[in-house]
C-alpha cells in the first residue's frame, strides 16, 4: 500500500495527514501554536517553529510505515527572509493580518500606479508581499533568499531553493502575471540583492531529501506545494471555471475559479494551483479567530457556545458585528477597520455574542462574493472546508445569509489533505473526496438576513473615522 504524507503549517496550528492511495486518511495529528504580536500590527512566527513542527507532525505519523511522496503547504503570503544559505534572518513576517506596511503600500501605490492591477492582477494591500519586503528595506534589512512555510519546508528537506507560481503571483508587485515570471525591475526597486526564487507549479516534485529525516526515508519526492487555501481548493476539487471554495479557518478565504484573468481593485487576481488556471480570491482577516477569541475570553467550549448560539435563533436578538477585529483585507482593503458590536443590551448572554460572530463573517462572505461577482465571476458550485465546517450551524448560517447552497466533502481536514493529493500525483480529487453533505439555504430566513446584511452594509462606512482613530490611539499605546 502506496502511503503519502501532507502536512499545512497554519496560523494557529501545523496539522499531518498520511494518506493512502485511495485517499484514505490512516493517521492525522496537529500541532497548536500561536502567533506573535511583537506590536499593534505586527504579526509573526519562528520559522524554527513550522521546522520543528513539521519534524514532531512527520515522526508520529510515519511511525513503522514508509512514506512514497512528501506534500507542503502553509499560510501565506508570508515573508520569511534569509542570508544565502537559508538561514533566517528574523521572523517571518505573516499575510495580510500583518500591517505594519501601511506607509510603503501608499508610496509604491503612488510610484506605480495603475500598472500594478494591470501587470500584477491586485492592488497593493497587506496581502502583498512587495510592500513588507520594502518596509524591511528601510527599517532592517532586505536578506538575500525569500521563503514562504511550504518552500521553506522543501529548503529543509530537499536543500532547493524554489517557489511556486501560486505564491509568486502574491508577491504583489513583484510577478507579472500575464509573463508568468518575476518582474525584475520591480523587484529590484523594491528589494536590491534578494535572489528571487526559480519557480515552479504545487505539484510539481522539487527536490528529495536527502537523508533520512524524522522516518521519511533518504530519496523521497518532495512536492513544490502552495499556500494553504490553494491546496484546501485542491482538496475538495473547486478546479473548475464556476467553482467557489469557502475555507472555514482563522481566517475565511475565498477562491473563485475563472476561465480568464479578472481584476478588480476590490479583490486578489491569482495564478491557479494547475497550469493553465486562474483565480480571484478574497480573505478575511479573521472569522475562527474571532470565536477563538469568545471562547478563551469567556471561558467556554465551542460546543456549549455553538449550542447557545443555536438557541439565539437567526439576528442574534438584535445584535450586529462587524468582525473587523484584525483590520479587513476583501473587499474593504482597509488595515485600520477595526471590531464592532452595535445593538448591546443588558439582556445579551455570550451565545448571542457568538451568534454575532457567525452571522459577522457570514455577512462577510456575502460582501466578497457580491465583489466577485460584480467583478465578472461566475458562482455555478460553493464547496466548503476548513475545521469550521464542523458542528454545521457555521455553514448553515452562511448558506442563509448568503442564499448559495454548499457542498460538505467528506474529508474536510483541508490544505494537510490537499497537499497529500497532490504528493500522490496523477489521481482523481473526485473519487479520493466525495461529496458527503449538501447545505440547503433556509428560504424563510432569507428576508431577516437581506435586512441585516443592509446595515451590516451601514455600518462600517458610518464607523469608519471613529474605528480609524481608536487605531491611531492603538499604534501609540505600548
Amino acid at each position: 500500500m502506496s502511503l503519502f504524507l501532507g502536512v499545512d503549517i497554519g496560523t494557529s496550528s501545523s496539522k499531518g495527514v498520511l494518506v493512502d492511495s485511495d485517499g484514505v486518511v490512516v493517521r492525522k495529528a496537529v500541532r497548536e501554536h500561536e502567533v506573535d504580536r511583537p506590536r499593534p500590527g505586527y504579526v509573526e512566527m519562528d520559522a524554527a517553529v513550522w521546522w520543528t513542527e513539521f519534524l514532531s507532525l512527520a515522526k508520529e505519523l510515519t511511525a513503522g510505515v514508509t512514506v512514497k511522496a512528501v506534500g507542503v503547504s502553509g499560510m501565506g503570503p508570508c515573508v520569511l527572509i534569509t542570508d544565502s544559505k537559508g538561514r533566517p534572518l528574523r521572523p517571518a513576517i505573516l499575510y495580510g493580518v500583518d500591517t505594519r506596511a501601511t506607509a510603503q503600500i501608499e508610496a509604491l501605490t503612488e510610484e506605480f500606479g495603475d500598472e500594478i492591477l494591470d501587470r500584477c492582477g491586485s492592488v497593493l494591500s497587506t496581502q502583498a508581499v512587495g510592500p513588507k519586503l520594502l518596509w524591511l528595506a528601510e527599517h532592517e534589512q532586505v536578506g538575500q533568499r525569500l521563503f514562504m512555510p511550504a518552500s521553506w519546508l522543501v529548503h529543509q528537506l530537499t536543500g532547493a531553493y524554489t517557489l511556486d507560481y501560486h505564491s509568486a503571483s502574491q508577491c504583489t508587485p513583484l510577478f507579472d502575471t500575464h509573463a508568468l515570471d518575476w518582474y525584475r525591475p520591480w523587484a529590484e526597486r523594491i528589494a536590491p540583492g534578494l535572489e528571487l526564487p526559480p519557480l515552479a507549479w504545487p505539484g510539481d516534485v522539487a527536490g528529495l531529501t536527502g537523508e533520512a529525516i524524522a522516518g521519511i526515508p533518504p530519496g523521497t519526492p518532495v512536492i513544490t506545494g502552495t499556500i494553504d487555501a490553494w491546496t484546501e481548493a485542491v482538496s475538495v476539487g473547486a478546479q473548475n471555471p464556476g467553482d467557489l471554495m469557502l475555507m472555514y479557518g482563522t481566517t475565511m478565504f475565498l477562491i473563485a475559479t475563472v476561465d480568464r484573468p479578472l481584476t478588480t481593485p476590490a479583490m486578489w487576481g491569482t495564478v491557479g494551483a494547475f497550469p493553465g488556471t486562474r483565480n480571484l480570491a478574497g480573505g478575511m482577516a479573521t472569522s475562527g479567530a474571532i470565536t477563538a477569541w469568545l471562547s478563551k475570553t469567556t471561558q467556554t467550549s465551542y460546543e456549549q457556545l455553538t449550542r447557545e448560539a443555536d438557541a439565539s435563533g437567526p439576528g442574534a436578538r438584535g445584535l450586529l458585528m462587524l468582525p473587523y477585529f484584525a483590520g479587513e483585507r476583501t473587499p474593504v482593503m482597509d488595515p485600520d477597520a477595526r471590531g464592532v458590536i452595535a445593538g448591546l443590551t443588558l439582556e445579551h448572554t455570550r451565545g448571542d455574542l457568538y451568534r454575532a460572530a457567525l452571522e459577522a463573517t457570514a455577512l462577510g462572505v456575502r460582501h466578497n462574493i457580491e465583489a466577485l461577482q460584480a467583478a465578472g465571476a461566475d458562482i455555478d458550485r460553493v464547496v466548503a472546508v476548513g475545521g469550521g465546517t464542523r458542528g454545521g450551524l457555521w455553514t448553515r448560517v452562511v448558506s442563509d445569509v448568503t442564499g448559495l447552497a454548499q457542498v460538505v466533502p467528506r474529508v474536510t481536514i483541508g490544505a494537510a489533505y490537499g497537499a497529500a493529493f497532490l504528493a500522490a500525483g496523477d489521481q482523481d480529487i473526485n473519487a479520493w473526496n466525495p461529496a458527503a453533505e449538501i447545505v440547503e439555504p433556509d428560504p424563510r430566513n432569507r428576508p431577516g438576513y437581506d435586512e441585516l446584511y443592509a446595515l451590516y452594509h451601514d455600518l462600517y462606512p458610518a464607523t469608519r473615522s471613529i474605528t480609524h482613530s481608536l487605531a491611531n490611539r492603538q499604534r501609540r499605546t505600548p
